[in-house]
């Protein structure tokens, strides 16, 4: 008996529709995983959705269970949280995050998902990949007690290593940005917060995940002699201009970048994959990561909403997608 469900395409660069495709079954070692809620990652599927991303990167780009090619037709996205129906019996029932596309229904292999703790509500739980990536970045960065630490950018990977750093002993954190409005959010997450003129300087470590040129800038100027920018942001097909004349080299400053795909070097040891991505649903038992998630919107509406969320006209943080009224549907066989 074929299963259609629901799944949402990038048709072209701008363009968002709502595909029928049929779900394969279950099989030995699989999960079919009905979806419950999924997030917008602001950053890198918004410029996925621009058809931001460039040539030279489209393999690296791939999401894991991504199909098409950029720059489109293209089913991206990797934040879904759902409930296992069929598949191993320790796991049907569980909720579950799985780094999937924004769709209804799924099936994938047992391996590709992870449980959700039973304190972690499904609602916050989308953000598990975007906690991964600070997780990974604080990995890379390395801060120690009592360290002068700025993030640079409140989008949701910028928030959500400040509310890691939040818990470290004896550290000072400023979350900066150009918007008053993050104001509120660094309060939620028990952070200080200032606009780039404000900022205070003399930092060892600069956290950057503004996406923008004038923020890795203002990123170096805040650095004490030999501090470290880690670098998140990542400009898709942008070039940027850094100032690395000046007193770049005899202040001996140091930019350095941090990417998710790969687990930090100084972790990759004794933490695979799989740790990563635990440790990161573990941590989001913390409330005040709630307010990172600012918008919502039922899947049906998503063609409609990823332009304003590409745009800047839908502002805030991560986007929830609610697929509560979605259901298979299971046509008759003939």
């Amino acid at each position: 008996m074929k299963r259609t469900v629901r799944s949402f395409w990038l048709r072209s660069p701008g363009q968002g529709e709502i595909r029928e495709t049929t779900l394969p079954e279950t099989g030995e070692g699989e999960v079919l995983v009905r979806a419950l809620c999924s997030g917008v990652s602001r950053g890198t599927e918004t410029l996925v959705f621009r058809g931001g991303v460039p040539e030279s990167q489209y393999t690296a780009m791939r999401a894991p269970f991504q199909e098409g090619e950029f720059p489109g037709p293209v089913k991206y996205g990797y934040l879904s949280v759902g409930r296992v129906e069929e598949g191993p019996e320790e796991l049907v029932g569980r909720t579950v995050f799985c780094l999937y596309p924004h769709q209804t229904r799924y099936v994938v292999p047992a391996s590709a998902v992870t449980v959700v703790p039973e304190n972690v509500p499904a609602t916050r739980a989308i953000l598990a990949g975007t906690v991964e990536t600070a997780v990974n970045a604080l990995w890379d960065a390395a801060p120690l007690i009592g360290d002068r630490i700025a993030v640079v950018g409140g989008g949701m990977v910028g928030c959500s290593v400040a509310a890691l750093l939040a818990k470290y002993p004896g550290v000072r954190v400023q979350l900066v940005d150009a918007d008053p409005a993050r104001a509120d959010v660094a309060r939620a997450l028990g952070v200080d917060f200032a606009l780039p003129a404000d900022a205070l300087g003399e930092c060892d470590l600069v956290v950057h995940a503004s996406a923008t040129e004038q923020g890795l800038t203002r990123s170096l100027e805040l650095l004490r002699d030999e501090g470290t920018v880690i670098e998140l942001s990542w400009y898709g097909d942008r070039r940027v201009s850094l100032p690395l004349g000046e007193a770049f080299h005899s202040r001996r400053l140091v930019v350095r970048s941090s990417q998710v795909g790969a687990v930090s070097a100084a972790r990759r040891a004794g933490r695979t994959y799989a740790d990563r991505l635990a440790l990161a649903l573990e941590l989001l038992a913390d409330p005040a990561f709630d307010a990172l998630v600012t918008g919502e919107c039922d899947f049906e509406e998503l063609p409609d909403v990823m332009p304003g969320l590409t745009s800047g006209e839908l502002p805030g943080l991560c986007h929830r997608v609610l697929y509560d009224t979605e259901q298979v549907t299971r046509p008759s066989v003939p």
